[in-house]
């Protein structure tokens, strides 16, 4: 291994553990090796450490769950942003729809007024006093209330369209300030979760190939520690729970993706982040569940990790940055990073938050 290479290595293992990593006896650093026997033809390789690489990986556990929360806020802003520009359509439309209906009620008031003008200027009161025959007194006199009636009626109707326009088009302004504080959001997300994917594929483009393996071994081995803690539990035991048709719809779409790469943002159907295959999974079947990992875990019912069936959706995490959904038989199905692709995983090879249901009417 290179020195350069040696040192970023070195750094990450500084960052992720500094004391418990470099506390190990035995642990290799770039300390100067010493030179070989002058008589020696065999040469020596600086290897590194599976307490090395251990930190590397969680150096990059912890680069990808930060770039996973930020496509969280990405993905909750990209959201926001459709439903804040179809109520803005909505409310330009209701602009237009009074704007036609303010003309039509002037085109009137102007047609009363005129009407009033060829009257010779007098007010409907002072034609029924000059008249001379009593029934048609009688009969102006209810065609008088009537107008007065209708043109009270066109004014009050007149007022009420011009504030409904009014607000309509104070609704769309503050529409579109969340519009444009949506846009900053999503900008200062996306650049947090460009520099966190860098950082990471920075990190592992140090390593060589055979380390790689190594460290993918290690990714392995620590997933099937979690879940061999988690099965420990007896949490199967208690699992009866059957698939609603509407589940076995969503686990069948989620689980035809396999093989797909993880792309943070994406909802399909070429690639997927973790809650894009979820959403999209329950869209397949019918349903229509948020869109990110936080929503689905602050808006689907909760339900017991004994009592969850295929297609319920396991939360991961402290902060709800992950997601994956239950297929059965402790196994759960999810696109788990950049560079990795849709797969199956123990559901309990992660720290599980908890498990939500999007149909938990269904029987």
């Amino acid at each position: 291994m290179g020195a350069g290479k040696r040192g970023v290595l070195t750094a990450a293992v500084t960052v992720v553990c500094a004391v418990t990593v470099l506390a190990v006896p035995g642990t290799a650093f770039a300390a100067p090796t010493p030179p070989p026997d002058p008589g020696a033809t065999a040469s020596v390789t600086v290897v590194t450490s599976d307490a090395e690489l251990e930190a590397v990986r969680k150096k990059l556990d912890t680069l990808y769950r930060a770039a996973a929360k930020a496509t969280d806020e990405y993905n909750a802003a990209e959201e926001k942003a459709r439903q804040q520009t179809a109520q803005v359509v909505r409310l330009a439309r209701k602009i237009v729809e009074g704007r036609e209906r303010l003309a039509d009620l002037k085109d009137r008031a102007g047609a009363a007024a005129a009407a009033q003008y060829r009257g010779g200027g007098l007010p409907p009161e002072a034609h029924l006093v000059l008249s001379d025959d009593p029934q048609e007194f009688l009969d102006g006199a209810g065609r008088v209330r009537q107008g007065q009636h209708a043109t009270k009626g066109l004014i009050g109707e007149t007022t009420r369209t011009q504030q409904d326009l009014e607000q309509y088009t104070e609704d769309a302004r503050e529409q579109m300030r969340k519009l444009e504080a949506g846009r900053k959001v999503k900008a200062a997300a996306q650049k947090r979760i460009e520099k966190q994917i860098e950082a990471a594929e920075k990190l592992e483009a140090e390593l060589e190939q055979e380390e790689k393996e190594r460290l993918a071994r290690l990714e392995r081995r620590a997933a099937a520690r979690a879940q061999a803690t988690w099965l420990s539990s007896g949490v199967l035991d208690e699992l009866t729970s059957r698939a609603t048709a509407q589940g076995r719809e969503a686990v069948a779409y989620a689980t035809a993706q396999i093989g797909k790469p993880y792309q943070w943002g994406a909802e399909g159907p070429n690639s997927f982040d973790c809650s894009g295959l979820t959403s999209q999974a329950w869209l397949a079947a019918g349903k229509t569940i948020p869109r990110t990992s936080q929503m689905q875990w602050q808006q689907l019912e909760r339900v017991d990790v004994e009592d969850m069936r295929p297609g319920d959706l396991i939360i991961y995490w402290a902060d709800a940055s992950h997601v994956g959904m239950y297929v059965g038989d402790g196994v759960m199905v999810h696109a788990p990073r950049p560079g990795r692709t849709v797969t199956l995983a123990g559901a309990g090879s992660m720290p599980i938050l908890g498990v939500v249901r999007p149909d938990p009417a269904a029987e």
